[in-house]
């Protein structure tokens, strides 16, 4: 999905340009032939300037947008590590289960750290029960 968006913004950057240079010869040819070439170096000097500041707006909006999306997805990514899971122990000798809350990140394949510090380790007689996990 960030590739798609990441290419679609670079289509949109780079047919902005290649339309502003179209526009920038299409009033380069429309002068008058009667201009002394002071004129005309002073009207390129002009439109380089322009194109310069133009390519330097458009780096500045890109690097916005790259350090924003990735803040962004930092945070969603964070946000999600975070999720409290309630994770249920069946035993074979107790009819109850032993319940613990557990930081989504804290969660391995056969062991955890709840989120009061404790590490607890899953034997392999014990049934674990994870809730809170969304597909």
């Amino acid at each position: 999905m960030l590739s798609k968006i990441l290419l679609t913004s670079a289509v949109i950057i780079c047919a902005f340009f290649v339309l502003r240079q179209r526009h920038m010869q299409g009033e380069k040819q429309s002068l008058p032939s009667k201009l002394d070439s002071e004129i005309k170096e002073k009207e390129t000097s002009t439109a380089k300037d322009e194109l310069a500041a133009d390519l330097r707006v458009g780096a500045y909006l890109f690097l916005i947008l790259m350090v924003g999306l990735g803040a962004a997805l930092y945070y969603f990514d964070w946000q999600d590590d975070h999720t409290i899971l309630t994770i249920h122990l069946h035993r074979d000798n107790n009819s109850a289960p032993v319940s613990y809350e557990v930081y989504k990140y804290q969660l391995e394949e056969r062991s955890f750290i709840t989120t009061d510090g404790r590490s607890i380790n899953v034997a392999s007689n014990e049934r674990m029960e994870v809730l809170g996990l969304e597909d």
